[in-house]
């Protein structure tokens, strides 16, 4: 698909990575990581690999190969603003959106910032959908402030979504703690106050805000769970107890994880004890009857763009899977039993990714905001086949690389005059790759799949944007199975009429070749690639 160049555009307040780490020493929030306090987290070795994970989201923005992918522009204003910080106004932003997301995560495993995009994206919809309701536009009103000065400041957003939830077996007013949910505690004139408690906050500590929003539909009695506000990270009342990101403190003068020493992502518990949040950064309180289509906006946005970042991953892997073959003396070309696994890490990685280019051409504009939506049965399915085919994607680089990614001796061993020489021997397998070049590959591959880091990755890639049994029950919920009924018995020649008594044919579609979720002649469809970063 050919598109056009964007549009010159007016020059926005776009930060370099150099800006972005200058700007968290602005920042005084209270962190813990290992038990220590960090006093500043753009100075800590514990935070680094994070740290530098989101400066690159940054830095690609202003690189001109990369800006007119990983910016947009803005209709309304003319302005150009960081992707990561973009409301879809078409289908083509959202395959834009996709691709950037695959081309960060190439770089880093894990950009982070595109929670970020999901998240005001959702809000934005929500905003709309809640005034539509009352005949108002003060949630609109609102958020459009907010997401302008995010904009304007190029901000860090963390996603506090999951509550510590407590008994599972029962909703948040039921909860005998009632700090395992964040909750409102007081309403006032100048605003609201929250306590509670968030898990699995990637990159808590180094953000400049955060966005709380609820994790589930609510009930009426939950009434007080049912919010969504932002608020700095160093508001006071706020503690961040997080785990080090990445792996920075592995053999780092000796070469051991050459990847996630220098790119990783922190996750983070975030407590709110009796936290002060003004109006006009709340976005809802205790409009428990939009809170379910939060999670749902949230959650369709998140699981396509989680697409995307699997898929950079799995870059990484086929191409160090291709460099261990070679170092280890076969070209898989001609060796079938490492061409297979290798073919089937390609169709694994390119076919998830195709449902969720799938998933933007389908995309569908918003009745509420007019934002652009991604397809929820192909974002779903692709989000549920990386998350189930994430361990087959180890499995398979495994397969190519050979057990000397976990057998192979530490690094230490490279610099022991008593071994150094007699390993640099032995274990050299292709004649024209040298000894410290094949194990660079094997421990990167080790680093990526079979370290700390590589369940780190797995784990998140299973229950990142909710759990596979939540994503089966988004296409089943969404996928047009009455419309396929009602083809067979037209086939059959039973003649018989659509009838919504029947359960089996109450999900229908029209056609998809209709105006509603096509591309409108004319509309851009997908910038150009960069082509030294070009995932093909």
């Amino acid at each position: 698909m050919n598109a056009a160049m964007p549009t010159p555009a007016a020059p926005a307040s776009l930060m370099s990575g150099a800006d972005y780490r200058e700007s968290l020493r602005r920042y005084r929030p209270t962190v813990y990581v290992d038990g220590q306090r960090v006093e500043s987290v753009a100075d800590a070795p514990s935070l680094r690999p994070g740290v530098n994970a989101l400066a690159v989201s940054y830095d690609f923005a202003l690189d001109p190969a990369m800006a007119p992918l990983m910016t947009a522009v803005q209709s309304s204003s003319g302005r150009r603003v960081n992707r990561m910080l973009h409301i879809n106004e078409s289908a083509g932003d959202l395959l834009n959106k996709l691709e950037a997301v695959r081309l960060l995560c190439q770089e880093t495993g894990c950009a982070q910032r595109y929670l970020v995009h999901d998240a005001m994206n959702a809000i934005g919809q929500v905003s709309a959908r809640i005034d539509d309701a009352r005949g108002s536009t003060e949630h609109r009103t609102r958020f459009n402030a907010y997401l302008q000065r995010v904009q304007d400041e190029d901000l860090a957003l963390g996603i506090c979504m999951t509550d510590a939830k407590g008994d599972r077996s029962k909703r948040p007013h039921q909860q005998a703690n009632p700090d395992t949910y964040v909750h409102i505690v007081e309403r006032n004139a100048k605003g609201i106050v929250i306590s509670g408690t968030k898990a699995i906050v990637t990159g808590a500590p180094y953000m400049h805000e955060f966005l709380v929003m609820p994790c589930r539909n609510m009930g009426q009695e939950d009434a007080d769970f049912a919010l969504c506000c932002a608020l700095p990270v160093d508001a006071p009342g706020i503690t961040i107890v997080a785990r080090p990101a990445g792996r920075p403190g592995d053999k780092l003068e000796h070469g051991a994880a050459l990847f996630s020493r220098r790119y990783g992502q922190s996750t983070g518990v975030v407590i709110f004890d009796k936290v002060f949040v003004p109006w006009e950064r709340v976005f809802f309180a205790g409009e428990w009857e939009h809170s379910g289509a939060l999670t749902y906006h949230y959650a369709t946005h998140h699981r396509h763009s989680c697409i995307g970042a699997r898929a950079g991953f799995g870059d990484l892997l086929i191409g160090a899977g291709a460099l261990m073959c070679e170092a280890n003396g076969f070209d898989p070309g001609e060796h079938a039993s490492l061409r297979e696994p290798m073919i089937e890490l390609i169709k694994i990685t390119e076919g998830f990714f195709a449902c969720g280019v799938a998933a933007s051409v389908y995309g569908t504009r918003d009745e509420y905001s007019g934002s652009f939506m991604p397809e929820p049965v192909f974002a779903n399915i692709g989000k549920l086949l990386l998350a189930t085919q994430i361990y087959d994607m180890h499995r398979l680089a495994h397969e190519v690389s050979g057990g000397l990614i976990v057998a192979l001796p530490g690094p230490d061993e490279d610099h022991n005059p008593a071994t150094a020489a007699t390993l640099a021997e032995v274990l050299r397998a292709n004649p024209a790759v040298p000894y410290d070049k094949r194990i660079e590959v094997a421990r990167f591959v080790e680093d990526l799949t079979a370290s700390y880091q590589g369940g780190w990755y797995s784990v998140i890639s299973l229950h990142g944007g909710g759990s596979p049994a939540a994503m089966k029950r988004e296409i089943w919920r969404h996928y047009p199975v009455g419309s396929k009924v009602e083809l067979v018995e037209r086939l059959l020649d039973r003649g018989v009429l659509h009838d919504e008594t029947r359960a089996i044919t109450r999900n229908r579609q029209p056609g998809r070749c209709c105006d509603t979720g096509c591309t409108q002649p004319g509309q851009a469809v997908m910038v150009p690639l960069p082509t030294p970063r070009n995932a093909f």
